[in-house]
């Protein structure tokens, strides 16, 4: 799952995205602060590959 918090006017939204493409996508069209990113829940660890 990913997260893009976006701080605008005084106040935070967030917005949940299933793939990090929509996420990006969603992340390029918005200006300001922003921050994006992906969660990973314990019990999905073995799920996710490694990245090195």
């Amino acid at each position: 799952m990913w997260v893009l918090t976006y701080y605008v006017k005084g106040s935070i939204q967030l917005f949940e995205f299933d793939n990090r493409d929509e996420a990006k996508a969603k992340y390029d069209k918005l200006e300001g602060s922003r921050i994006l990113s992906e969660v990973i829940y314990y019990n999905d660890f073995e799920k996710v590959p490694v990245l090195s």
